[in-house]
Order: structure tokens, then C-alpha cells, then sequence
């Protein structure tokens, strides 16, 4: 069964985070596909990934630059998987329909954003009715994350 980890951004932005979290799973050796909320945001969180440490960058493309097979890191706005993926990132609330497919998912939210908690926890129920093991994390004050909770 897929597990689906909620991690709930209250200390850094996403575009902080999420190069964190991509590095750590292409470091594990999982490809991966990154779901945002809009074609715009998928260009910034690419130029965000190319820049985000000085002497790194994660390697990643996006329709623009096609070859989707060739790509660890898949960037989108469209529910897809096409460089066979098996972790998703679900950002800006955007819902995949095929998290079935993947052996992890990650839900990332703006806990500053009352709205975008709200949704959360909405999906945390949608997806606990649908028998997914759920976990949520929490940032700690030094960047990482703290499991508060298993479903």
C-alpha cells in the first residue's frame, strides 16, 4: 500500500524544502515526479532547482524541456507519471488520481496559509477512508522533520 507523508512547511517556504526532500530520495535512488498547481509554478520550483545550493543542482526537466524518460526528477502540472516514477510530490494542493501507482507520496502544505491547512486535512480524510497508511510531519526548528503522527 502506498504511504502518503503530509509535511507541514511552518519554518521554510516550499522552495526551500522541496530540494531538501528531491535530494534525499534521488540520494536513495528513486526517480521522482513533482505535481504543482500551475504551469508558472513549474517553471519557478525548475529555476528553483538549479539554483538552490551554490555547488549543486538536482537534475530535473519539465515539458519545456521534454525527454521525460530521461529525467530523475519530472516537474508538472498535469497528473502524469512519464519517467516511471515511484515517489510523487504533490505541491500547491494540487491531488493526483494515481497515487495508488507510487510506492510513496508526499503532500507538501503552507502551514501559514489557514486555507491551505484546511485542504490538508481534508485530504488527509479522503485518503484515510481510502486505506492509505498515512503520516504527518512537522518541521522542526533546525530544518528537519518530526513524525507527530501515523494513520
Amino acid at each position: 500500500m502506498t504511504q502518503i507523508g503530509f509535511y507541514h512547511l511552518t519554518r521554510s517556504p516550499l522552495e526551500q524544502a522541496l530540494p531538501k526532500l528531491l535530494d534525499k530520495a534521488l540520494a536513495a535512488g528513486y526517480r521522482a515526479v513533482v505535481l504543482a498547481g500551475s504551469s508558472e509554478r513549474v517553471e519557478a520550483l525548475s529555476d528553483r532547482l538549479w539554483t538552490y545550493e551554490p555547488e549543486s543542482w538536482l537534475p530535473h526537466g519539465s515539458a519545456k524541456d521534454g525527454d521525460a524518460a530521461l529525467q530523475p526528477i519530472w516537474l508538472t502540472a498535469t497528473d502524469e507519471n512519464p519517467n516511471a516514477a515511484t515517489i510523487l510530490v504533490m505541491c500547491d494542493g494540487a491531488q493526483s488520481g494515481a497515487v495508488a501507482g507510487f510506492a510513496r507520496c508526499l503532500d507538501l502544505f503552507d502551514g501559514n496559509d489557514d486555507e491551505a491547512v484546511q485542504a490538508a486535512r481534508e485530504r488527509w480524510k479522503l485518503w484515510k477512508a481510502e486505506g492509505f497508511e498515512l503520516v504527518y510531519y512537522q518541521q522542526t526548528e533546525r530544518g528537519g522533520w518530526e513524525e507527530k503522527a501515523r494513520s
